[in-house]
């Protein structure tokens, strides 16, 4: 069992934060991993990036957007609950190394999954321009972090209620319009964020690199589920990945894959939520 220390809110209740106890999992984590976990006995198995570790505390940082039954279910768990099972770290680490300046660019909760990149981008010894983007200021996560970890951060609103009114692409195309030194793009977030960072610099001749951590279901590379086509060659998020060569993936495909099964989900989750409000209605 992997107890939770802390829980924190991040956005409008939609987005947790959770500290939990897994020391061998911290000892050995490095940025661009994930791990699987179980909320229960009864639970599917869900993957989420590792967003920060402390191996001197034993303990691993998860941030989890609500979007389906299980993430409804886990975001109900408080400091001192346990979860059944966390197994990790897996995937491939992300390849750092000193290039010159790197763009990070990171869209909703693909912030907490670009967070670590970018601490080790900085360390190795990068200029790290930041460019983050949520639909409104209260769903923005991680500002304060992120700012700690980049030389510049440039923020982007849909509604232009924090940083500037528009998309990341907008700030993107700016930065790689007005230099010439960028040595890497780094996109985490949304598929269609990661498809147009991505196009934007082929456009530009710059590489770039996308996590697909989103698409992948059960982890060990048995489902097939985060089948994903990259330089028409079959791979699979969580064992060849989760970062391929943007420039090589096929996003038309995943957004497809992405919605094979919504409907399902959506039903899971409204079954979920119902029941929950018919047990707090007998207490």
């Amino acid at each position: 069992m992997f107890r939770i220390l802390e829980t924190r809110e991040m956005a409008q209740g939609t987005v947790f934060q959770f500290t939990v106890t897994a020391p061998l999992i911290a000892r050995k984590a490095l940025p661009g991993q994930f791990v699987l976990l179980r909320v229960n006995e009864t639970g599917e198995r869900m993957p989420l990036t590792i967003a920060g570790r402390d191996p001197a505390a034993g303990t691993i940082t998860l941030i989890f957007q609500v979007v389906g039954k299980t993430t409804a279910l886990m975001s109900t768990l408080k400091a001192g609950d346990c979860l059944t099972d966390v197994v990790g770290p897996l995937g491939k680490p992300t390849h750092i190394e000193r290039l010159g300046t790197v763009v990070c660019v990171g869209g909703g909760t693909g912030i907490a999954v670009l967070y670590p990149i970018t601490r080790a981008f900085k360390e190795s010894g990068n200029h790290v321009i930041s460019i983050l983007g949520a639909r409104s200021k209260g769903l923005l996560i991680l500002e304060k972090e992120m700012r700690a970890v980049s030389h510049e951060l440039l923020i982007t609103t849909d509604d232009g209620s924090c940083g500037e009114h528009g998309f990341v692409t907008d700030v993107l195309r700016r930065q790689l319009t007005d230099r010439s030194d960028i040595k890497l793009i780094t996109a985490t977030g949304p598929v269609l964020m990661m498809k147009f960072v991505s196009l934007l610099a082929r456009e530009f001749g710059v590489p770039s690199m996308a996590s697909l951590n989103s698409i992948m279901v059960d982890g060990p590379g048995m489902c097939g589920a985060c089948r994903v086509t990259v330089g028409g060659k079959t791979k699979f998020a969580c064992v060849d990945g989760p970062e391929f060569d943007g420039a090589h993936i096929d996003y038309d495909e995943l957004i497809k894959r992405q919605r094979a099964y919504l409907n399902e989900e959506r039903a899971a989750l409204n079954s979920f939520t119902l029941k929950a409000k018919k047990g707090a209605g007998n207490d």
